[in-house]
C-alpha cells in the first residue's frame, strides 16, 4: 500500500509491505495561498455571459456497454468501430491513480461504437465503447 504522510512541512511518499516500510519520494509540503481581500469597488455593471448549451447527449449504438470502472484519463483506444473482438481482449486503456488499467471486452462481438478517444478524461460509469 502506497500512502502520503505529511510531517512538519514535507511530504512523504512511502509504501509498506507487511511490516517493511520503503520511503519512496520526499518533497517540501506546499500550503495553500491565503486568499486575498480586496476592498470593494464600484465597477459598472456589465452584462452577464450568456449560458453555455449543455453539452449535446450522446446517442449510443445498440449493443452492451463497456464503462470506465473508475474515472480517469483515456491513453489509449486499442479497437474502432467494426472490429470484430474476442472476450478479454484489451479495449481501453485507463490510466488511474498513476496505474494504467485495462479495459476489457466482456465478450465475443463486434465493436459496434468507440465513444471515447485518447485523452478523454471519465467519470466511473462513463461509456466507452458499444459491443454488439
Amino acid at each position: 500500500m502506497k500512502y502520503k504522510v505529511t510531517l512538519n512541512g514535507k511530504t512523504y511518499e512511502v509504501e509498506v509491505e507487511k511490516g517493511k516500510a520503503i520511503l519512496l519520494d520526499e518533497y517540501e509540503a506546499l500550503a495553500p495561498a491565503p486568499a486575498q481581500t480586496a476592498a470593494p469597488v464600484a465597477a459598472p455593471v456589465a452584462a452577464a455571459p450568456a449560458p453555455t448549451a449543455p453539452a449535446a447527449p450522446v446517442n449510443l449504438a445498440e449493443g452492451e456497454t463497456v464503462s470506465a470502472p473508475m474515472p480517469g484519463n483515456i491513453i489509449r483506444v486499442d479497437v474502432k468501430q467494426g472490429d470484430t473482438v474476442k472476450e478479454g481482449q484489451t479495449l481501453v486503456i485507463l490510466e488511474a491513480m498513476k496505474m494504467e488499467n485495462e479495459i476489457v471486452a466482456p465478450k465475443d462481438g463486434t465493436v459496434a461504437q468507440v465513444v471515447t478517444s485518447k485523452g478523454a478524461v471519465v467519470d466511473t460509469g462513463s461509456p466507452l465503447v458499444i459491443i454488439a
